[in-house]
């Protein structure tokens, strides 16, 4: 190792534990390599101070956010979304980026909901490893966040998360003991607290952390998480981001009062050197391999798999020469959420209306727009009567989902449900598009609605990769990653206890499908209601599903069967593969998922899958015996278009 604990004084050690400002670490005037980073789940978002002393963020390419990425169910897309902003922290000198966030989506209420992959732990964890090898990949490094149960935006730095040991294991840190796969250089804590102790000091989280899951590089504190450094460094925090006079102070006080050990200091500090290092040298094989319109391309692949058409009723494909009518803001805006995922461009991104006049130019397509986030009735009245007559009318609404705030319920406002509802009294084939970070109830307008289509927020080539679906030139084949309830009522977790204080996971395991599932498996369909489900998506194709095998090798079973296109339609099918056991010592949830493979399928043909499920992804986590258990066994595999859309069924005894 290049630099040794000997040749710090104590001093020194304490200031390379509290960061420099508030993107780099400290390099103690050039003694040590001093780290930057930067935040960028969807886009590099890096700052620099001007002259007189205000923050002014970079522009960057912006891709979809992780949500959007996360419904292409195309890991690869993730690999290569990570080695397109690897290139952005190179050219930008971070040596750092501060992703991917892997939190599992428990309420749809969560403000950062469009930051995260899934309502599912294995496919949050699955992403999240693909995302972390195409950034390393690259000799930038990564930061895997929130470490954990940062589920919430609503109270985040007081609230406790209550939960069971069998349920954090399962749901809540399986995820990032999947990413963990990747040896992502660093781990960021979150801000809450865990059964009372705030996830800062929680000395369990980090051991399990570093013993369970093997992590052996840095962790860091999300910033201005700490409140006690000192706890901190005992429960093995390594870095507090950013720089805090105060805890600094406290920090060095507790080295010189012996209340932190000279062990227990160079411990932290060891983690540090480390990291510095291998930044070090990881940047002298940094190269800029790919060029801005490489980026944007991907960026619109990723848009093109990940946006979602939830319901069509034969309307889409537009044909070229109908007249159209758009409408709303949406349609020129909505790239990314806000918070430290927003992204900052310096150009105008494509607008929906003209991207779908270039791939229909025969047709006529009108469009009017309302003062951003400003609807109003006379507003609403013109976009009514200027769809009447049309062959199509396209509603674009969005919401604006952030960081720090929970969303206070998940209906549009009142008036964009009135417009929708009206405009479809003018107009029999309205199409709804939504612009939003997590899911919606559409409980009041969904039947009048033609057709909807989830884009999230899409990336600077969002309404691009839209155009191009809405005229046929694309076919959808995204997928939800997260369950669309009919209503907030309908997903368990908000049913749970929560205030300012606490947030009680009596949900336990029946998170997002899991609950909706096992309540119609137990014939409580009434108490969970779906309006699409997980793993949902429609295509302008059709497939069918035949000749499942099952086949155990040792370590895995051998998922196979065929996939027919029966359209005239080339288009890409992604079908999921969940696993049920049926006869088991203790409750599961009645299926989970633990497969999925997705693929081009040219009209008229039949593609042959093959989806190797590994054995330990069948356990469960015995708080008896305190380990991870696969019970000897029938287990069922079912295989299909979601997970209430079942093809195929097998049996195997493991």
């Amino acid at each position: 190792m290049k630099y040794d604990l000997k040749n710090f004084t104590v001093e020194e050690k304490v200031r390379l534990l509290a960061g420099k400002d508030f993107w780099h670490t400290e390099d103690l005037d050039g003694k040590v390599y001093g780290i930057k980073v930067s935040d960028g789940p969807s886009g590099l978002r890096t700052a620099v101070i001007d002259e007189d002393g205000a923050r002014r963020y970079l522009p960057a390419v912006a891709f979809p956010s992780t949500q959007v990425l996360s419904q292409t169910w195309r890991p690869e897309l993730a690999y290569r979304t990570g080695e397109m902003l690897a290139d952005e922290c190179i050219e930008r000198g971070v040596d750092v980026l501060l992703a991917p966030g892997v939190n599992v989506k428990r309420l749809p209420t969560c403000g950062r909901n469009f930051e995260y992959v899934s309502e599912d732990p294995y496919l949050s964890g699955i992403f999240g490893r693909e995302y972390i090898k195409g950034v390393q990949a690259h000799h930038v490094g990564t930061s895997l966040k929130h470490y954990c149960l940062n589920n919430q935006e609503n109270a985040r730095h007081t609230q406790s998360s209550e939960i069971d040991e069998r349920t954090l294991r399962e749901i809540y840190t399986y995820n990032f003991k999947l990413a963990l796969e990747a040896k992502p250089w660093t781990v960021m804590s979150s801000y809450n607290r865990v059964n009372g102790i705030k996830v800062s000091q929680h000395k369990k989280l980090y051991d399990m952390l570093r013993g369970e899951m093997g992590f052996d590089g840095l962790i860091m504190s999300d910033w201005e998480a700490v409140v006690d450094h000192v706890a901190s460094v005992k429960s093995g925090v390594n870095l507090e981001m950013p720089f805090n006079k105060e805890n600094y102070e406290a920090l060095l006080s507790a080295v010189e009062s012996g209340d932190i050990s000279e062990a227990e200091l160079d411990e932290c500090c060891s983690k540090m050197l480390w990291l510095a290092e291998l930044c070090e040298n990881e940047s002298k094989l940094r190269r800029v391999e790919t060029t801005v319109q490489e980026r944007r391309t991907t960026s619109e692949r990723v848009a093109e798999e990940g946006i979602v058409l939830l319901k069509n009723n034969g309307i889409l494909p537009l044909l070229d020469g109908m007249s159209v009518s758009v409408s709303g803001d949406a349609a020129v805006m909505n790239v990314c959420g806000e918070g430290s995922a927003k992204v900052w461009l310096d150009h105008d991104v494509p607008k929906l209306p003209d991207e779908l006049q270039r791939e229909l130019p025969s047709s006529e397509v009108s469009y009017l727009q309302y003062p951003i986030g400003n609807l109003s009735r006379g507003n609403a009245a013109k976009i009514i009567n200027n769809a009447y007559g049309k062959d199509a009318a396209i509603i674009c609404v969005h919401q604006v989902d952030m960081e720090e705030v929970d969303r206070n319920g998940i209906r549009l406002p009142g008036l964009m449900e009135e417009m929708i509802i009206e405009t479809a009294r003018k107009n029999e084939n309205t199409i709804v598009v939504l612009y939003c970070g997590s899911v919606i109830d559409m409980t009041a307008w969904e039947k009048y609605a033609s057709a909807i289509i989830a884009v999230g927020y899409p990336g600077e080539r969002g309404n691009a990769a839209l155009a191009k679906i809405l005229s046929g030139k694309i076919n959808p084949s995204g997928k939800t990653t997260e369950t669309y309830p009919l209503t907030e009522q309908d997903c368990l977790a908000t049913r749970c206890f929560r205030d300012l204080c606490h947030s009680v996971y009596s949900d336990g395991l029946l998170v997002g499908y899991r609950w909706y599932d096992t309540a119609k498996y137990m014939g409580r369909e009434a108490e969970a209601r779906v309006m699409y489900p997980f793993g949902h998506g429609l295509s302008y194709s059709t497939f069918e599903y035949s000749n499942l095998t099952l086949t155990n090798d040792g370590d895995s079973i051998i998922v196979e069967f065929d996939v027919t296109n029966t359209s005239d339609r080339d288009g890409a099918e992604c079908a999921q593969v969940y696993f049920r056991d049926p006869v088991c010592s203790v409750f599961r949830p009645y299926k989970e998922l633990c497969g999925f493979e997705k693929r081009l399928i040219k009209a008229g043909k039949t593609e042959h899958y093959s989806v190797s499920v590994p054995t330990e992804y069948l356990a469960f986590y015995s708080e008896g015996y305190e380990k991870w258990i696969v019970e000897p066994g029938d287990f069922e595999l079912h295989v299909g278009a979601s997970c209430s859309d079942i093809r195929l069924k097998g049996r195997i005894k493991i």
